[in-house]
């Protein structure tokens, strides 16, 4: 039960998150660019009164942090691999 309230948590799915998982290092570069773009003009707008409810912010940093996570697994794989 505690697992499915953590899933449901945080702002992706199980199911997103293995897409993510298995997405390229440029795909992963894109997500991350354009979600901390997106981060940063939620909080723009939170600043100014206009986001409800601020568990989207949390969950785009998780999401962020998790992509970052990825990516790191994936340069420290090419990296052993040569």
């Amino acid at each position: 039960m505690r697992f499915v309230a953590i899933l449901v948590m945080c702002g992706m799915k199980r199911k997103e998150i293995l897409e993510l998982k298995t997405k390229p290092l440029a795909e992963l570069e894109k997500f991350v660019r354009d979600s901390k773009e997106k981060l940063r003009v939620m909080k723009f707008d939170l600043a100014a009164g206009k986001v409800k409810d601020v568990k989207d912010l949390r969950a785009l940093r998780k999401d962020i942090a998790r992509a970052l996570t990825f990516m790191k697994g994936k340069a420290d794989n090419v990296k052993t691999s040569e």
